[in-house]
């Protein structure tokens, strides 16, 4: 589908890259013209996520994704092409050419009213006879109606088709049910289809666009599963999103609170605690901690203290530390979940608990201490060994040196020989990274491969030469002139031979070429290799020479290629064309 140009120019240049990326990414530290902040795409600890506002891209040096600001609002809000520039146009009140929707679009915004639709049916619900047993229940848990209308809290009826039915007369049809996952088919294989959530209190999932994308289901019985979420669909992901994190975002409390349950989400919010969130029945993510580390960067973890709810918080405590986000991690004593705990002993005794949360390390070092007995010295020697390795990958001088006074406090082991230990094997950890970054800077060629697995460059000479030729051309259009003997047949890769062509036509078309008009015709992974070439600095006062030399490069290189291919004839007509030509060595 092609938008007018004009309007994919009037639509870039009122989002500004930084301004849009600034939404999801801190940038804060300046290099020259770009700015950097740590990917959004992942996990670093280090800034190599650039945005430049004079050519307008965004490049990370660490995983290789760039592109175009429509590029990037694909890539973070995971749309189509025609989506994201819906959605930047939404984003500055642009309108959108009304007869350039496509079917793709117009399923995800139908699977979102039905949603809308469907929340709305279970909200209304509640207030029927038949939502009496979800009433008691909302009654029995504390859950005030403030809280039900603020999460928009809902009843699943007791039936087989009663959201069928009812989002049938609005219009919608089983398949549209279906794929929504709101229905599922009968076994019977007659066609028919029955509601996926029955007798349960229902819990919209609502994204930070206020969109309601899914459904968690609570059992309101003994039965099993005690949740029931919504499978993936176009528009829901649970990896992707957490629960009440639409809520969470506007928290002033400058920080968040992961737990494991949407119900001890709602008892904090209404406790006051309204940074709360609840990862959907899965260990935390990496894209759900990007998507926390947007708003703030600080998280508490209240896990459960069981095998999986210590196995949950390690990992978490992981990926989040990629991120570089502060973590620290509650325990309880005397109840098994915040919602208990707080009506157990309150919501002040709760903020207590919270302020004297522990910071990661101390957690992991509990944890590990856990698993030794400290009052032997097989088992303080076998403590140490572990907890020695852990504190050596600190990255920090004083951060290893306080940890190692404390195994020396818990082992009763000389401090000095301990910090001894843990700065041999932190050396140790230190030579065999750097050995690696040698080994990779000893590959040339693989260096100057894309990132992208799926893209991958035959004659690297040749591709870095072309390389060379496209960003020239793109940043100076008058040099095509220079490019007259040259055509996409010369190129030793396709996907670089098609960036040619089409910068070309833009220039012929005697329009300045645009990497946000290239979006539509390229992949992201395609378009990550042109931000890429972009963003290498150029010196156009020597584009002519640059530009000659890197001609002359691929012409060579396709002798070389035809010359091992064995293409006689084939080979002597190009060699005779080449001694012909102007300027290329004749």
């Amino acid at each position: 589908m092609a938008f007018p140009e004009n309007f994919i120019k009037e639509l870039t240049e009122r989002n500004d890259i930084a301004d849009v990326v600034s939404q999801y990414v801190r940038l804060n530290k300046k290099s020259g013209n770009n700015l950097f902040g740590l990917c959004p795409f992942h996990s670093e600890k280090s800034p190599s996520f650039s945005v430049s506002n004079d050519k307008q891209i965004y490049h990370c040096f660490g995983c290789g994704k760039g592109g175009s600001v429509i590029n990037f609002i694909m890539e973070i809000e995971n749309l189509s092409y025609p989506d994201a520039i819906r959605f930047l146009a939404r984003r500055v009140g642009l309108a959108v050419p009304e007869d350039e929707k496509d079917e793709n679009y117009s399923r995800r915004e139908r699977m979102l009213q039905l949603n809308r639709d469907a929340a709305r049916f279970f909200y209304d619900q509640l207030s029927t006879p038949s939502g009496e047993i979800a009433r008691q229940y909302i009654i029995k848990r504390d859950i005030s109606n403030a809280m039900v209308t603020s999460f928009g809290l809902g009843f699943a009826p007791d039936s087989w088709d009663s959201l069928v039915s009812a989002m049938q007369k609005k219009g919608f049809t089983k398949p549209e049910l279906l794929d929504a996952g709101l229905a599922r088919a009968s076994k019977k294989g007659d066609g028919g289809v029955y509601d996926t959530f029955r007798n349960r209190l229902m819990f919209p999932v609502i994204d930070i666009r206020g969109s309601v994308i899914g459904f968690s289901g609570r059992i309101l019985d003994d039965g099993e599963p005690k949740y029931m979420n919504s499978p993936e669909t176009l528009v829901f992901s649970k990896s992707h999103n957490l629960f009440a994190m639409n809520l969470a975002k506007k928290s002033k409390m400058g920080y968040i609170i992961l737990s494991e349950g949407n119900i001890d989400v709602v008892a904090m919010h209404q406790a006051g605690f309204d940074c709360a969130v609840a990862s959907l029945g899965t260990s935390l993510t990496p894209e759900q901690a990007r998507l926390i580390s947007r708003f703030v960067n600080e998280v508490v973890i209240i896990y459960d203290g069981d095998g999986a709810g210590i196995k949950a918080s390690q990992r978490a405590i992981n990926i989040l530390r990629e991120l570089e986000i502060r973590v620290k991690l509650v325990r309880m004593v005397g109840a098994k979940d915040p919602d208990e705990y707080i009506k157990k002993f309150g919501a002040a005794s709760f903020a207590n608990l919270l302020t004297g949360s522990e910071k990661d390390k101390n957690y992991m070092l509990a944890d590990i201490a856990v698993k030794h007995d400290l009052t032997t010295d097989e088992g303080r020697i076998a403590f140490l060994n572990d907890a020695t390795n852990f504190v050596s990958g600190f990255s920090k001088n004083v951060d290893r040196e306080v940890y190692s006074y404390r195994l020396a406090d818990m082992t009763n082991v000389k401090k000095e020989t301990i910090l001894k230990e843990v700065e041999r094997l932190h050396s140790k950890k230190a030579n065999k990274w750097y050995k690696n970054e040698a080994k990779e800077e000893e590959k040339p060629v693989k260096m100057n491969q894309p990132k992208t697995k799926s893209i991958h460059f035959d004659d690297v000479k040749s591709a870095t030469a072309e390389k060379g030729v496209i960003s020239f051309l793109y940043s100076d259009p008058s040099l095509i002139d220079k490019c007259s003997e040259l055509d996409e047949n010369d190129f030793s890769d396709q996907l670089l031979a098609r960036l040619f062509t089409e910068i070309k036509k833009q220039i012929e078309k005697r329009t300045e070429p645009s990497i946000s008009s290239l979006s539509e015709y390229f992949t992201n992974e395609e378009m990550s290799i042109f931000a890429g070439t972009l963003n290498k600095p150029l010196e156009l006062s020597n584009g002519e020479k640059a530009m000659i030399n890197y001609i002359n490069i691929i012409k060579a290189q396709k002798l070389a290629r035809l010359n091992s291919a064995g293409n006689s004839s084939i080979l002597n007509d190009f060699a005779s064309k080449l001694r012909e030509s102007k300027g290329y060595g004749g």
